[in-house]
């Protein structure tokens, strides 16, 4: 089955108008999810507001969006009122500028989508695809998009474009608050050739098909036992360690990465031969 638009408008460009839609490029509907359920019944149980102070159901209609004042003192919203507040949209992805690509900080990543052409502007989405590719830049565009004034990061990716909302700037905490309290260390050389090792001994590809998300596994896994009927035995947890010295533990791990790569040598020349 196709996919479906999340959004549908105009790339602009300049005078270049190239009509686009935006997909969802990653999703979570795979994962294992679960309903609430009654212990006793097995009957879903469903969820309802209920006034904090009566603990009395409230209709939809009572409710509305408040702001915390603190003190449960808050000021109330009312839903057309919101409505009013939300940017009018144009449908257009406007470019506002072009950044090079290693300027750009992956921490401002928000979502990421895929952005395609529609209505047969293939040959004008080709051209900012390809212009895109050849300088290596990336083009901020801004859109209102889910209710939100957004600013978009595009950049080619082989057949299409790839698309990131940005986080805006107040939503990115310091890393100067956060890492305030970080002491600082003069690391010896020989640590740092150790570290320096390790790492080189472990380099490798980006493949995500190497990422396993083994939590979501194990509840498939419990949720077909169960259906089988079969004995549930928790899974066998490893005791780590304590690490008592840094400089024991890199040796240990270096010399440890070093009769790896020499099985995986002798591994591999045994299926050669």
């Amino acid at each position: 089955m196709a996919p479906r638009a999340l959004w549908k408008g105009e790339l602009k460009l300049a005078d270049i108008e190239c009509p686009v839609a935006l997909y969802a490029a990653a999703s979570t509907s795979q994962r294992v999810s679960f309903h609430i359920v009654n212990r006793k019944t097995s009957n879903r149980v469903r969820r309802e507001y209920v006034d904090e102070e009566s603990g009395r159901a409230v209709d939809d209609d009572d409710q509305l969006k408040g702001f915390d004042l603190g003190n449960d003192t808050f000021v109330t919203v009312e839903p057309d009122e919101v409505a009013e507040l939300v940017p009018a949209s144009d449908k257009t992805l406007s470019v506002t500028r072009f950044v090079k690509c290693a300027d750009l900080d992956l921490l401002f990543f928000d979502r990421p989508y895929y952005l395609g052409p529609d209505r047969d502007a293939d040959e004008k989405f080709a051209l900012i695809r390809d212009s895109l590719a050849a300088e290596n830049v990336v083009a901020l565009a801004e859109a209102v998009l889910f209710r939100r004034l957004r600013t978009v990061a595009i950049r080619a990716d082989g057949n299409g474009l790839l698309a990131n909302t940005l986080h805006f700037d107040h939503e990115i905490a310091s890393p100067e608050k956060t890492f305030a309290k970080v002491a600082e260390f003069k690391i010896k050389k020989e640590m740092l050739d150790l570290a320096k090792h390790i790492m080189k001994s472990k380099a490798g590809i980006f493949d995500p098909a190497h990422f396993d998300d083994r939590y979501d596994a194990a509840l498939a896994e419990l949720i077909k036992a169960k259906i089988a009927g079969r004995e549930i035995k928790p899974p066998k947890r490893k005791r780590e360690g304590k690490v008592i010295d840094l400089m024991d533990a890199l040796r240990r791990s270096a010399k440890g990465e070093g009769a790896k790569k020499s099985e995986d040598g002798r591994s591999a020349r045994r299926k050669a031969g």
